[in-house]
């Protein structure tokens, strides 16, 4: 007779695994609106390039604002602690791999520096581009006032995961109330993946939520704690715990599926999902302007003995406005992004991004496989 299990479990699903359903009625992708809200800003495109120094320096993210997106500055990167960041990240893409991993961690062991913080912000905003900067929460109070006094149009505090009740050591920790109360502009937090965090989160009066830990191409977040849900499940959890917050107070907190976004497929899933936006990295250090150099690495965990991210080669591929808008020149779905929503919009009858969240999406863990075998011996045999 069996006995009584320890704790229950459910399935959960990534973006391989689920396939999204066409409508009964079509429209003209032209005739969609991919417009994503943070605040009292828009943004034509809903995509935000991730706060990764491989991906975004001062000059790409005024770029990305200009073709229509939200580009994040990491303010823990090389860009604050070093007053000529190009020689860092040119040594960091050289690297030999087996070196790169201890030259990383050495890397973000120099202090930030406030000077170069105000220095990046005012640099983007001279360059005519809108400016989000990213934190973790031990450093936000400490530099929240310079963010905002040079110029910073969002604030993301951003960790591997993120709580409203947080227990430390310290007297008084960051407090998401308080610090939505005493920055003026839009505060971006995560990353969560669960209806109750989320739901906690958006009570203290954030602008946006991340979601998504683990999933991102150079995270070892996964392989080093164990730690994450598949992207598909973490976004319709975070998305109801939106959708109950809007209904109980009217004020409507946007979400931002961050990582594990491949091609343009999974982007559109992520939006059906419940995803307002999607946070990019990989993808976006394959442009032409990213300062990884074709290289991608990451740096999100604080802990001075644990890995802080893998660096991959992604190579460079497209110039960025390519990867956004097209013409495509590849079949993989890694570039023309808007295209790929448009069209999926489209062909599911949804003219807004609201609208994409009341598509339907099915399990389909063949949908990538299915018919498919030519394609595959090919792959395999190049």
């Amino acid at each position: 007779m069996a006995g009584r299990s320890f704790k229950e479990m459910r399935r959960c699903y990534g973006f391989e695994e689920v396939a999204i359903v066409p409508g009964d009625v079509s429209v003209n992708p032209e005739q969609t609106c991919t417009d994503f809200t943070l605040g009292d800003l828009t943004f034509s495109i809903p995509i935000v390039a991730a706060a990764m120094d491989a991906v975004v320096n001062p000059k790409f993210a005024a770029l990305f604002s200009k073709l229509g997106g939200l580009a994040v500055l990491n303010l823990e990167g090389v860009q604050s602690r070093y007053e000529k960041p190009e020689e860092i990240l040119h040594q960091i893409a050289a690297a030999p791999g087996d070196k790169v991993a201890a030259l990383i961690q050495q890397v973000y062991t120099q202090p930030i520096k406030e000077q170069f913080v105000g220095e990046r912000i005012r640099t983007i905003k001279k360059l005519g581009g809108i400016c989000a900067v990213s934190v973790t929460p031990a450093n936000t109070k400490r530099l929240a006032p310079v963010m905002v006094e040079a110029g910073a149009d969002v604030l993301v505090v951003q960790s591997t995961v993120t709580t409203a009740r947080h227990t430390s050591k310290s007297l008084k920790g960051l407090i998401f109330s308080e610090l939505c109360r005493s920055v003026p502009i839009p505060v971006v937090v995560g990353n969560c993946v669960s209806y109750s965090a989320a739901l906690e989160l958006m009570k203290t009066g954030i602008a946006g939520l991340l979601v998504g830990v683990g999933p991102g191409a150079t995270c070892t977040t996964r392989q080093v704690l164990g730690i994450g849900v598949p992207q598909v499940t973490a976004t319709m959890d975070c998305a109801a715990a939106r959708d109950d917050y809007f209904h109980e107070t009217g004020r409507y907190v946007p979400l931002i599926t961050d990582g594990g976004i491949h091609a343009g497929s999974d982007l559109n899933k992520a939006i059906v999902a419940g995803a307002d936006a999607v946070m990019l990295g990989a993808i976006l250090a394959q442009a032409e302007e990213a300062p990884g150099g074709g290289y991608h690495w990451g740096m999100a965990s604080p802990h001075p003995a644990l890995p802080r991210g893998r660096r991959i080669k992604v190579d460079t591929r497209a110039p960025l406005k390519q990867i956004l808008f097209g013409p495509t020149t590849v079949s993989d779905g890694t570039q023309n992004l808007i295209g790929a929503l448009q069209t999926a919009m489209g062909v599911c009858g949804a003219t807004t991004i609201a609208q994409m969240h009341q598509v339907e999406m099915v399990i389909a863990p063949a949908i990538r496989t299915e018919g498919k075998s030519w394609q595959f011996q090919q792959a395999c045999s190049q």
